[in-house]
């Protein structure tokens, strides 16, 4: 069965760090270009950072450089989420996702074939 399967989720204070992972059956997910996106209550899917298919190269959203990390296992089958110095307003569900190219974009969630199905990220203050 091919999934990605999202773990690592959690209640953090402010200033915090969690690490997401997405892991991968069915598919060896270095094969796919893979993403995490995020969601808020009331709010649009918001891309957060990815990952090249077949390369380290991560391109990443300009509110989350400096503070977030994607990286990858590929002896694991693993991606990975570093999110450090969280703030409340990073609470939200993460999904990771995964598609078998690369472009010159990965921000957009339509591109996507491959979806997890969410982990619950919640910062207080």
């Amino acid at each position: 069965q091919v999934q990605l399967v999202e773990s690592g989720g959690g209640l953090v204070q402010a200033g915090g760090s969690l690490r997401l992972s997405c892991a991968a059956s069915g598919v060896t997910i270095s094969n796919y270009a893979t993403g995490w996106f995020r969601q808020a209550p009331g709010k649009e899917r918001e891309f957060v950072a990815a990952i090249r298919r077949n390369s380290d190269m991560t391109h990443y959203a300009d509110s989350m450089k400096g503070r977030f990390t994607i990286s990858r296992d590929n002896a694991k089958n693993t991606v990975y989420l570093q999110m450090n110095s969280l703030k409340p307003e990073d609470t939200a569900v993460y999904y990771c996702a995964g598609r078998q190219y690369n472009a010159a974009t990965y921000y957009r969630s339509d591109e996507y074939t491959l979806w997890g199905q969410g982990t619950q990220v919640t910062v207080s203050s």
